[in-house]
């Protein structure tokens, strides 16, 4: 694939760096990546790990606490073998990687009234559909996490259609339901062809470090927006950025931009993003992961730098914007010391290492199945 200009780069060439592939494109207008990931190693949970009655597990989101030196772990599982609930962890870090996990409390994510969400019922009236959760950010000046569900699309079936809206909510660090965020356009469900796709809606959540702005990622397009990515072609997602300061405006969508997704990997059908993380107020880490027989797992640094701001904008299709540009870091399929590499869904950066290294920590979905594995991954980034 050729490079162009303020779009997605291609692999010009590739280092090999402490054991990850790592990618720079220098004929392009999208700068070299200053940041060089290494791979310190990984821990597994055991399979079928219990806390407070609750099978640890589909963990989709993970959010550092710094002044507790803990970890917010956010499951996807529907209500069904447990209330919708995060976990705090505990991770030992090393230059060796994860020397040690404890899995400290499980904590259900509370509904306005004050209650757990119950199990799905799809044939009452009216149905019960409980959150599907993908996202967990902690906000460490308000000292509270931010935590999004993917809602539900079911348009078969002799009831009719079952339609639940996306969500970004505020929780209490004991789950504790503190409010909602407004939706941004084009989010609301529809039994038409409009609006998100069924399970690839809000998937990733991130604060910034002056605790100003949230910025929440799609996985995929919406109708709207045009088809999701297959092995020929790559696509637009959006990721929306809100103010968190008091004030008019807060809690409203302040801004969009257009994220390009690659194509899928081989033997995938589609790819999407999973989670990001803020490195500065226009930067981030995102994960990129075309899920197959052996996931394709992609991190990049992106970069709002010129991106237009498509929050009004109806639809992408045909539009002229310019996305976000992006790097690759790290293909993490291509690292051979990552054995097994499963599902990763979610990202955050830890605490630095005591040679001034910044850890970044990962966390892999094992959507419930004996198959597949509950993993902590840890990279360094160099010093700045």
């Amino acid at each position: 694939m050729r490079c162009k200009p303020s779009r997605l780069p291609a692999l010009c060439r590739v280092l090999l760096a402490g054991g990850v592939l790592v990618a720079g494109c220098t004929p392009c207008d999208v700068p070299e990546a200053p940041l060089r990931l290494q791979y310190l190693g990984q821990a597994r949970l055991a399979p079928n790990t219990t806390v407070g009655g609750t099978t640890v597990g589909g963990l989709s989101g993970i959010s550092y606490d710094p002044g507790r030196d803990c970890y917010y772990v956010i499951s996807d599982d529907r209500s069904a073998t447990g209330p919708a609930r995060f976990y705090t962890v505990r991770l030992s870090l090393s230059d060796r990687g994860v020397d040690d996990v404890a899995v400290g409390a499980v904590h259900p994510l509370l509904n306005e009234g004050g209650g757990p969400f119950g199990p799905a019922d799809f044939e009452a009236s009216p149905p019960i559909v409980p959150p599907d959760p993908e996202g967990i950010a902690f906000d460490a000046g308000r000292q509270r996490l931010y935590w999004s569900s993917e809602g539900e699309r079911r348009t078969g079936g002799p009831s009719g259609a079952v339609l639940a809206d996306p969500w970004i909510r505020i929780a209490g660090l004991d789950g504790s339901y503190l409010g909602q965020f407004t939706l941004p356009p084009g989010l609301s469900m529809s039994a038409q062809h409009t609006g998100p796709r069924r399970n690839t809606t809000l998937e990733g959540l991130t604060v910034t470090a002056d605790g100003r702005r949230l910025f929440a990622a799609m996985e995929g397009p919406g109708y709207n927006d045009g088809a999701l990515p297959d092995r020929a072609h790559g696509a637009l997602t959006r990721i929306t950025a809100y103010h968190l300061d008091s004030g008019p405006g807060a809690g409203a969508p302040a801004a969009q931009y257009a994220y390009p997704l690659e194509p899928a990997a081989a033997r995938a059908k589609t790819n999407g993003l999973t989670d990001l993380v803020a490195l500065s107020d226009t930067a981030f880490l995102v994960i990129e992961r075309s899920f197959g027989d052996r996931p394709t797992v992609r991190l990049f640094r992106a970069d709002i730098a010129d991106a237009t701001d498509v929050l009004g904008m109806p639809t992408l299709t045909g539009a002229t914007v310019t996305p976000m540009t992006k790097t690759l870091l790290a293909d993490l399929s291509a690292t051979p010391a990552l054995d097994p590499l499963d599902n990763i869904e979610g990202i955050t950066l830890g605490p630095r290492l005591p040679d001034g290294r910044q850890t970044v920590v990962l966390v892999s979905d094992d959507n419930f199945s004996p198959r597949e594995v509950t993993q902590f991954v840890v990279l360094a980034m160099p010093a700045s």
